[in-house]
Formats: C-alpha cells, sequence, structure tokens
C-alpha cells in the first residue's frame, strides 16, 4: 500500500483530535537531503531532483517530484536516471546535513529534554514535561513543525500517539509536511487496516513470509495465535508482533543514546585493482570520517574497513585500538594496514568504506601546533594540527584544506 493510499485511509477512519494520553511524538523531516541542498537552490523547488554520486551509486534522496517518477531512496542511480532523466542529480554533501541536523535537533532539546534521535533526520519526543508551557501535544507538534521550516526552510511530518511505534507510524501516513494524531482509544482502529510491511522489523523476507501465511494486514497478525508466528518468525519476532499489533508498546523515549558509530562508503565510477587508487581513497575516507568524529567530539577504540568486490561480495575488517583517536593519520594508517593484510593483488574492487567504532569522549590532548616530519610528529601535535584544519573545513568549506595526497592523485603512495 503506498503512502498516498495510507493517508488516504488514516482520514476514511475519522480517528479525530483527542490527543489525551498521547505524550509521544515522532518528528520526520521530508525528503531530508534533497531538502537541505533545495536551501541554498531554491530554483530547484518543485523540479526532480535526485541526491546521490556516480553513476554506480545509490540515491540517498529525492524530491517528491522525483519520487513521482519512480525514484527512491537506495535505488541505483542508473536507474534513478532512466526513470527520471530530466532531473538534477547533486553529489551529497555529508558535513553539510550534519549541520542542519544539529540545528533541528537543537529546536527539539529546547522543547524537552527527553529527546531520541533515530538519525539526523527524525527523533522521538516526550512533551508530556511541555505540556504546561507549550500546550497540548498536538500544538506542540504544530510548534515543532512552524520553528523547523522558519529556522531551515525544511518542512517536517509529525505523528502523535501514545506509544513510539504508533507515532512513528502516524508521521509516515502524514508525509509531506503534515500533522496526525492518533488518539488512544483509536489506536487499533489505526493499525489494524495497515499492511503488514508497515510494521517495524519487517522486512521483505518476513512480509513473504506473513504473506505466505495468509496475513497481509496488521490486523490479520493480530488474530492469529503467538504460537503460529513464532514458528514462522522465531521465538523472539513472533511474540514481539504480535504485541505491536495490538499496539503493545511500552518503549520509553530514551534521550542521550549514544552514537555506535560513524562511517562514510565510497562506490567507485568503475571496479578498482590500482592498490595505489585504493590507498588514496582510504585516505580520503579515513580523513572523512575522523573529521566528523572530532567535529562531534568523538574519538574511537576500533576502525574498520568495508570491500565490496566486482562480483558483489562483501567483506569486513577491524582492529581495536589501544588507544582511543579522531586522528586522520592514526584511522588512515590502522585502514591501510587492514587492507595490506588481504593480500589483494590485482582484484576488483567496486566498493571502499571505513567505519568508527566504540565510539566515546575525546579526551584533551596537546595544544602546540606542529608541521614537522612525518616520522617526527608526535599524535597529540598532528591532532593539534587537524583540529586547526577543521576552523579552516568551517570557515571556508571542507574543500579549503585537505591532506595534499588528496590533491595530486600522482602523489598516491
Amino acid at each position: 500500500m503506498s503512502r498516498r493510499s495510507l493517508a488516504h485511509l488514516a482520514d476514511q477512519l475519522g480517528l479525530g483530535t483527542d490527543d489525551t494520553g498521547c505524550n509521544i511524538v515522532h518528528v520526520d523531516m521530508d525528503a531530508f537531503y534533497a531538502s537541505a541542498e533545495l536551501i541554498d537552490r531554491p530554483d530547484l523547488r518543485g523540479t526532480p531532483v535526485i541526491i546521490g554520486g556516480g553513476a554506480r551509486g545509490v540515491v540517498l534522496s529525492a524530491t517528491y517530484e522525483a519520487r513521482a517518477l519512480g525514484v527512491h531512496a537506495a535505488m541505483p542511480m542508473a536507474r534513478a536516471r532512466r526513470l527520471a532523466p530530466d532531473a538534477v542529480v547533486i553529489t551529497p554533501d555529508h558535513d553539510r546535513y550534519q549541520q542542519i541536523s544539529r540545528e533541528i535537533m537543537a529546536i527539539f532539546a529546547s522543547i524537552t529534554p527527553l529527546l531520541e534521535p533515530l538519525s539526523l533526520d527524525e527523533a522521538f519526543l516526550d512533551v508530556a514535561g511541555a505540556r504546561r508551557r507549550l500546550g497540548t501535544p498536538t500544538s506542540i507538534g504544530q510548534h515543532i513543525r512552524q520553528r523547523v521550516h522558519a529556522e531551515t526552510s525544511i518542512t517536517c511530518s509529525v505523528g502523535v500517539a501514545a506509544t513510539k511505534f504508533v507515532a512513528k507510524l502516524a508521521s509516515t501516513v502524514a508525509k509531506p509536511d503534515g500533522l496526525l494524531v492518533v488518539p488512544r482509544d483509536q489506536t487499533l482502529t489505526f493499525l489494524h487496516p495497515l499492511p503488514v510491511s508497515a510494521m517495524w522489523g519487517v522486512g521483505d523476507r518476513t512480509e513473504d513470509r506473513l504473506r505466505n501465511l495468509g496475513l497481509n494486514t496488521i490486523g490479520d497478525i493480530a488474530h492469529t495465535p503467538t504460537q503460529t508466528l513464532t514458528r514462522a518468525l522465531g521465538v523472539s519476532a513472533g511474540p514481539r508482533l504480535v504485541d505491536l499489533a495490538w499496539g503493545r508498546d511500552d518503549r520509553p523515549v530514551v534521550a542521550d543514546v549514544p552514537e555506535k558509530s560513524i562511517s562514510n562508503e565510497h562506490t567507485f565510477e568503475r571496479d578498482v585493482d590500482d592498490p595505489k587508487v585504493i590507498i588514496r581513497e582510504l585516505l580520503r575516507l579515513a580523513d572523512h570520517v575522523a573529521h566528523r568524529a572530532r567535529t562531534r567530539g568523538f574519538a574511537a577504540r576500533t576502525v574498520a574497513i568495508k570491500i565490496r568486490f566486482a562480483d558483489f561480495t562483501t567483506l569486513s575488517r577491524s582492529r581495536t585500538l589501544s588507544v582511543a583517536t579522531d586522528g586522520g593519520h592514526e584511522v588512515f594508517t590502522v585502514a591501510r594496514e587492514l587492507y595490506e593484510a588481504l593480500g589483494l593483488q590485482r582484484v576488483r574492487i567496486r566498493l571502499l568504506g571505513v567505519r568508527l567504532e566504540g565510539l566515546g569522549p575525546a579526551g584533551e590532548r596537546a595544544d602546540q601546533l606542529a608541521f614537522l616530519d612525518e616520522a617526527t610528529v608526535d599524535p597529540l601535535e598532528r591532532r593539534t594540527a587537524e583540529l586547526a584544519a577543521d576552523a579552516v573545513r568551517r570557515r571556508f568549506g571542507n574543500a579549503a584544506l585537505r591532506p595534499a595526497r588528496l590533491i595530486d592523485p600522482e602523489s598516491a603512495p
């Protein structure tokens, strides 16, 4: 069932606007990455725009005009270009998206400290403590929508409900640029007609299994014996789906959920087997994830690489460090050693990724700037230099300062 059909169904149900006991608000930005790009490109509003990279990459986001042509996130770029040949394609700017996300999360934090971000562009809020100051959950939801648009020029959709599961579904139904309240006593009226694919944790395989059992709606799941679902889906998934189908979801909004990892990937335009090109890309990826870690105040205990080969098989390798780092040089050194240890001589590679795990607060480091020979540079002094480079990037853009080997391909090791 399409999003438009879901919205039409919600209108038909006549859920009403009683938000008594509905203290959970889910806010989801509308086509966030595409909308972020249109802030500085207002002339592209109302036109098909695709955010993605390269002929062999995938779509990160698309405007609703492009979505109307069949384009959607995670679609191969080659297919997206065929579906929307006149669309403007924009290379993602992740640093810009993170900056806008911080502004949005600051708006949410001004509403309530009970804020649980799910990603850069969506979050749960428990607004019970904000009611005396800002009014009903519905009025708080409207207030959020107005502030986000006024301060960022991006629209968002809001779901208001008694539980996290229902609030998230409601914001999806409300898209784009809408608000939907699911009254507590109308929870099952709202849930049961929805397709099984709308449920959390139901991907393509699980959906196929459910449909093979003749279960097409959430209501069908609710009226199926738990034992049947347990046999089909497992001892964990079966009972969980039954609880959700009956609107049972006691998970609280958890503030300050620690970030688990920071990663960046690149799909080559053509499969690559040249070690110099691969190592140079590892340097770029390592520099980028380390910069993101420093920007967020994190240091990582584990560095990992991801490699996808021409036949689409994928492997990962990681190393846990004795001391956490947020330094691009240290991250690159480990990533390079992990790659070289694989002994991939003339093996064609399609995609590379570098990931930081085991994140924690970055500690205080040395404050003396040093630009010395690589063999004599103290790691703490190197980090100070990288922090100075971060300041230059913030002021003049990410391309203003970068490792020299990323400027001249011939200088790659």
